[in-house]
């Protein structure tokens, strides 16, 4: 990455660190769950209320580093108005971003490919991926009809 564009998604990930999206509470979810890496002590809770399949409002409360923060942040952003489905496929494609694996070109990432250099620091990409770990594992739970208390990246 050149000097300049590394500055700017460095900004952009310090905007939504100090500003988060979506930190909101939302009484009545009809999906939830809570994230935590114990590598760093980050935690995430994550409160999604439904419209059909289709994501109507979401909550993201995170409480950790700057990286953790402005993913869930970024999350956000990104999921309201989506379906379950896009939701899944755009968190793939999150993953594997971070991770420095291939990616689906035709989806407009946004903001979301500011966390592309956190693959060059592999301790954080856990911080990155913990709200995204954190929803997918209440959409896979809510799917086969179960609910989930806590997450933890891995």
């Amino acid at each position: 990455m050149t000097e300049q564009l590394d500055d700017m998604y460095r900004d952009i990930i310090m905007e939504h660190y100090r500003y988060p999206r979506g930190h909101k509470e939302i009484s009545e979810p009809d999906l939830a769950n809570q994230g935590h890496n114990p590598v760093c002590g980050d935690v995430t809770e994550i409160k999604l209320t439904l419209d059909g399949d289709r994501i109507e409002d979401i909550s993201v409360n995170c409480v950790g580093c700057a990286i953790s923060v402005a993913s869930g942040s970024m999350l956000a952003d990104m999921i309201e108005g989506k379906t379950i489905s896009d939701v899944r496929k755009i968190a793939e494609v999150v993953r594997a971003l971070i991770k420095g694996e291939e990616i689906d070109t035709d989806l407009d990432l946004g903001d979301l490919e500011a966390l592309e250099g956190v693959r060059n620091f592999p301790v954080r990409i856990k911080c990155a991926l913990l709200s995204w770990t954190t929803l997918v594992d209440a959409i896979e739970a809510r799917e086969v009809g179960q609910t989930v208390e806590a997450s933890t990246t891995e």
